[in-house]
């Protein structure tokens, strides 16, 4: 059962995926806005300090995105299901505990990993990453919602607000000299840009109040999973930097170089993927549903074949970028960052490859989730990311470590994701 005022449109639609694909695009380029500023402001060595906070929140907030996954699926089930009148949720609500739960965790085991982590600014490092983890709980399941009932213009206002509000801390700080706190403060800036849509668009309120079938026990159970698994993928992502520093005795300059370069190499590819979550999810749901008794035993083949179409987008896109980055790669990387960020473009190739494979699993994951197989999801992610670590371990250097552990660890994910899904049954519609 859920609120009439905010009914589901119909399948995903070109048009949506052209509003989300812009506001990816803005959301694209501010943060490559904050990466030039923090890297033209710090020297490398503290930029890599800056890169480890950076992708502390994104682990973290990445593992948040758990919710976004699981509260589009419900609601996009809820929306196209009678759900009859037993036990309902709200996700905004569970959202909000869940995000209590996370800030006092991460203030209260601090003690035991900061040192390890933070190398500078230890308090306010703690602190921002607490209550920016808090405030995207909120933001993840929000936008959750938000593409459950085709909201994806107010999906993408969400979006674009969260990165608008990075840069918009990162450029006051580049101005007025304020250092590395600046740039922390600006990674978290974006994470309560849902309270503002809130307060300013009734539809989104009226999306915020939805309610989906089952107890608050199976919401979070389903999310639970998602958020394991979403937590394995974010340390490949967005925390690849906390899991490089944990496998290497010290990072340095090198060590800044080399996380610079992976993340400008996987931004175009891996920054669009996880802000249309949503659509994805929502295609895939919609994608299971074959009229007729028979299909039962087509539900494998529906579930590959919905994969079909975005992978060859995501080859044919790589594969344009992995001659950009290998041809031009270096000469752009010393112009916009200086002289001190020096790569060759054999490794920024190779990066750009190991980023196709990623949104390759990327896709995988967001179809395993639509299917509700969440343990295989989890199992997906987290074999991935267990073997990126033991291949970070490799007796090689630094660079070449970076891109064996990138390009094979998330091949078995891969094999995991496509194994679930050829198993899966349809929604039958008669």
């Amino acid at each position: 059962m859920t609120d009439g005022a905010v009914p589901a449109q119909g399948p995903v639609t070109r048009s949506s995926v052209l509003r989300v694909g812009a506001a990816t695009v803005v959301s694209a380029l501010c943060g490559y806005a904050v990466l030039y500023l923090a890297a033209r402001d710090l020297e490398p060595a503290g930029f890599s300090v800056f890169a480890v906070f950076w992708g502390a929140f994104g682990l973290f907030a990445g593992a948040a995105n758990g919710l976004l996954q699981e509260s589009t699926r419900e609601v996009r089930d809820a929306q196209r299901v009678e759900t009859g009148h037993g036990p309902h949720t709200n996700p905004m609500r569970l959202a909000a505990g869940v995000a209590v739960v996370a800030a006092l965790a991460i203030a209260g085991t601090s003690p035991l990993w900061a040192g390890h982590v933070f190398a500078d600014l230890r308090l306010l490092s703690v602190a921002l990453l607490s209550a920016g983890l808090a405030g995207f709980c909120l933001h993840a399941t929000l936008l959750g919602v938000l593409a459950g009932v085709d909201r994806w213009t107010g999906y993408g206002t969400l979006i674009v607000g969260d990165a608008a509000m990075r840069v918009i801390v990162a450029t006051a700080t580049f101005m007025v000299g304020w250092g590395l706190g600046g740039y922390l403060w600006a990674t978290v800036a974006g994470s309560f840009a849902w309270l503002a849509l809130l307060l300013a668009s009734a539809p989104t309120r009226a999306a915020a109040r939805l309610l989906t079938p089952g107890t608050a026990a199976t919401f979070l159970r389903g999310a639970g999973h998602s958020i394991a698994a979403a937590g394995a993928s974010a340390v490949l992502i967005m925390g690849f930097p906390v899991l490089l520093k944990a496998t290497s005795a010290e990072l340095g300059a090198t060590g800044g170089v080399v996380i610079l370069a992976v993340t400008l190499t996987r931004a175009p590819l891996l920054v669009p993927l996880t802000a249309m979550q949503g659509n994805l999810i929502a295609h895939f749901v919609d994608a299971r549903e074959h009229p007729g008794a028979g299909a039962k035993r087509l539900g494998g083949f529906i579930a590959l074949r919905s994969l079909v179409g975005p992978t060859l987008l995501t080859v044919a896109f790589g594969g344009v970028a992995v001659l950009i980055a290998g041809l031009a790669g270096p000469w752009l990387l010393r112009t916009a960052f200086g002289p001190d960020y020096v790569a060759g473009g054999a490794l920024l190739a190779w990066l750009t490859t190991a980023a196709i494979v990623i949104a390759l699993l990327t896709l995988t994951g967001a179809a395993t989730v639509a299917a509700a197989q969440q343990r295989a999801y989890a199992a997906g992610w987290i074999g991935a990311t267990l073997a990126s670590a033991l291949l970070l371990l490799l007796p090689l250097d630094l660079e070449t470590r970076t891109v064996v552990a990138l390009t094979c660890g998330p091949l078995v994910g891969i094999v995991v994701h496509l194994t679930a899904l050829s198993r899966v049954p349809p929604r039958i519609t008669v």
